[in-house]
């Protein structure tokens, strides 16, 4: 059966009436990794696996949410939010919170949720809970909340709520995606742009390498603390430097000798890789997936060497892909030390790359990687059941 139908008719089996139906995407990114909190671009796509939220309006201000996927339920009042050890109920909960302090009315609701966005890939199923339901919601009691609120909205829920300070890229991809391209997201001003990115004959697949390293979070917080050394060095001779959005290759370049080798290197691959957000963008201008997937081998080695979240599993994962005629682009996504490689690889040749890589990688570190192919898709949407249906 449909996931969409699932979904649909787990809500009519409940509640005994017809739900809405919205669709919440995933997301990847392309290329900008570690640029957002130094206030510069990211490259995000919204891509084909998803959330779908059953959801209709109740006459009192109780909700009943229900985890088609973990066969959980979840009952609470809109005025009465207290954190649950379920844990995905508060990705909700943070939401109907940041519309009660935004002085927005809206009453109880009944849901049910489902999706097939692999948990622990990096592909932003969280955001998708978040944004979603403010979506429906901003739909079901006709809030008026235009989509840069709703972004705001559901990044403050996972901020303030959940307690993750995660940045605003994956909610905002989730909302202003569109089907056949990126979107580049300034970090600072919030404008975006859209690029093409609508190949037939190339998908993303995603390696999972099925580890996450313990140093994940801690030196995350280390990268940003050393990033910000380096703009307060620089900023006492360029008071305008607010942060290393502001300063150049050559800039920089002055400061080799005055900034910690770490700090240098660490201070270097920011800039590079802010350079190469924007390179990427006009090769998809140019429709030059080539060199598009040449800056994103060029992003792994500023990753693994200068700014040194990577790790071995996740450097033999790209290794693999060297030379590989079928496989235009590959590097380590997400914010390192575990998690995925995302990977430009031709479709006619996605199983006969998949075989290979997966049984060589099982060969090296004794793992099964995880496999997802993928593609760009739109942002979150109210679906049409019968028309848009999907597995």
């Amino acid at each position: 059966m449909q996931l969409v139908s699932k979904v649909e008719e787990k809500f009519k089996e409940l509640f005994n009436e017809v739900p809405v139906i919205i669709r919440s995407p995933g997301r990847v990114n392309l290329i900008g990794e570690h640029t957002d909190y130094n206030m510069g671009f990211v490259l995000p796509a919204a891509i084909d696996k998803a959330i779908y939220f059953a959801i209709a309006p109740v006459n009192d201000d109780n909700c009943t949410v229900y985890a088609l996927d973990l066969n959980e339920e979840c009952k609470f009042g809109i005025n009465n939010l207290e954190k649950s050890e379920k844990g995905w109920p508060n990705y909700l909960m943070g939401v109907i919170e940041q519309l009660n302090n935004s002085g927005h009315s809206i009453k109880g609701f009944n849901c049910v949720f489902g999706g097939n966005i692999p948990i622990g890939a990096g592909l932003s199923s969280s955001a998708a809970l978040e944004a979603g339901l403010a979506f429906a919601l901003n739909y079901l009691f006709d809030l008026s909340i235009d989509n840069l609120t709703l972004v705001k909205i559901a990044q403050k829920a996972e901020n303030e709520f959940v307690g993750v300070k995660c940045g605003i890229m994956d909610q905002y991809i989730n909302i202003f995606g569109k089907s056949g391209n990126v979107l580049r997201i300034d970090c600072r001003s919030l404008e975006y742009s859209y690029f093409p990115f609508n190949y037939q004959d190339i998908s993303i697949v995603l390696f999972d390498s099925r580890v996450s390293h313990s140093l994940a979070s801690s030196e995350y917080n280390q990268r940003r603390i050393e990033c910000g050394e380096g703009v307060n060095i620089i900023k006492k001779d360029f008071p305008n430097i607010q942060s290393l959005r502001d300063v150049s290759l050559d800039m920089l370049a002055e400061y080799k000798t005055k900034l910690e080798n770490t700090i240098y290197r660490r201070c270097k691959y920011a800039v590079e890789e802010n350079d190469r957000v924007l390179a990427a963008c006009s090769a998809l201008g140019k429709h030059d997936l080539a060199a598009f997937g040449l800056l994103m081998y060029k992003t792994h080695e500023g990753l693994s060497k200068d700014y040194e979240v990577s790790c071995k599993e996740l450097d033999y994962l790209v290794e693999l892909t060297n030379n590989n005629p079928d496989i235009l682009g590959s590097r380590m996504m997400g914010g390192g030390f575990g998690g995925c490689t995302i990977n430009l690889v031709k479709n006619d040749a996605i199983e006969s790359v998949s075989k290979e890589i997966a049984a060589k990688y099982q060969k090296e570190f004794n793992i099964d990687a995880n496999i997802y192919v993928t593609k760009i898709s739109s942002g979150t949407s109210l679906i049409n059941v019968k028309e848009n249906a999907e597995a």
